[in-house]
């Protein structure tokens, strides 16, 4: 059934065809998926709800945690139950409305999550290489100025994407190669022109390589400042936490790009391969960052020790 309006035919319903080269082993990749999904979902439940019922833990760097971790649920819960519906019960169909709701929600979280990791690198940024101005600085009223910039520039960014599918026209085309719906992998089955959602695409990209460039100069100066520490136990625990972060910025950003890119110029890539790395963006840091940015963080471990041995830490 395709729906019609005027100029431009939607299909009714995608299907989503999964990992193409690998529906033998849909069955077994989706248990470490719903694994994950799992890890993430306790995750990062227990740091929000942590920050919100101790005060103590009412401080800029944690806000930015909290938002990081909302970001984490909403981007985890908008992929990983489709792709286990695929891989473990063949529910590959979505209705063309769902889909750009998706496609909707996983570039507003991608952006977000883009954002949320560019202020994360300021903070550390003031708070080692200017401490005495940081509570100056990161006041409640800047914190809330900089969640709601982050919020509104990524819905600038993503709201055209959903008017730039719907003027499209796609000619019964419903076969999506993918575990879930993105705007190149919705453009490309279009019969009509789709050089504007390339131009669109391209000014999106450059947004998150901004940010990169933030992120690098701020641990740049980060490590300079460490590394005139005179304690060298100092510059070990510095390290160690700017070593983990960077870590977790490159298993979300190194995906992302290259999926982004592959879609573009990386037509000899086998399928499989951009398919599975486009997903390790969507799975792998919800359930890493509660452990990088969370666990490992003093703070948010007493609280966790506190609610498990139910006594003072």
């Amino acid at each position: 059934m395709t729906l019609y309006n005027t100029t431009h035919f939607y299909p009714h319903t995608f299907v989503l065809l999964g990992i193409p080269g690998l529906e033998n082993f849909h069955i077994w990749i989706g248990f470490p998926f719903c694994a994950v999904y799992l890890i993430a979902l306790l995750g990062n439940t227990i740091i929000l709800f942590i920050i919100h019922a101790e005060p103590s833990l009412h401080q800029p760097m944690f806000y930015f945690l909290a938002m990081l971790a909302s970001t984490d649920l909403s981007l985890s819960s908008a992929t990983i139950p489709k792709m286990l519906g695929i891989f473990w019960f063949n529910f590959k169909e979505i209705l063309f409305g769902a889909c750009l709701t998706q496609m909707f929600m996983i570039h507003l979280c991608t952006g977000l999550e883009s954002g949320v990791l560019t202020i994360m690198a300021i903070d550390r940024y003031i708070a080692i290489c200017n401490p005495l101005r940081y509570t100056m600085i990161l006041t409640k009223k800047v914190v809330t100025i900089l969640g709601i910039i982050m919020i509104v520039r990524s819905l600038i960014f993503v709201i055209p994407f959903v008017f730039l599918i719907l003027l499209l026209s796609f000619c019964d085309a419903r076969f999506i190669p993918h575990t879930y719906c993105e705007h190149m992998g919705i453009a490309r089955l279009s019969c009509t022109s789709i050089r504007a959602n390339h131009l669109f695409g391209m000014v999106a990209l450059s947004v998150g390589f901004v940010d990169l460039i933030v992120i690098g100069f701020s641990y740049m100066k980060i490590l300079y400042t460490v590394f005139h520490l005179p304690s060298w136990n100092a510059q070990f625990k510095a390290l160690n936490t700017c070593g983990s972060h960077v870590c977790v910025m490159l298993i979300f950003y190194i995906p992302a790009f290259f999926s982004f890119l592959t879609h573009r110029f990386g037509h000899n890539i086998p399928g499989y391969i951009h398919i599975f790395l486009a997903n390790l963006y969507m799975v792998i840091p919800p359930a890493l960052n509660p452990v990088i940015y969370g666990i490992r963080t003093k703070q948010i471990r007493e609280q966790v020790l506190k609610i498990i041995t139910h006594k003072d830490v």
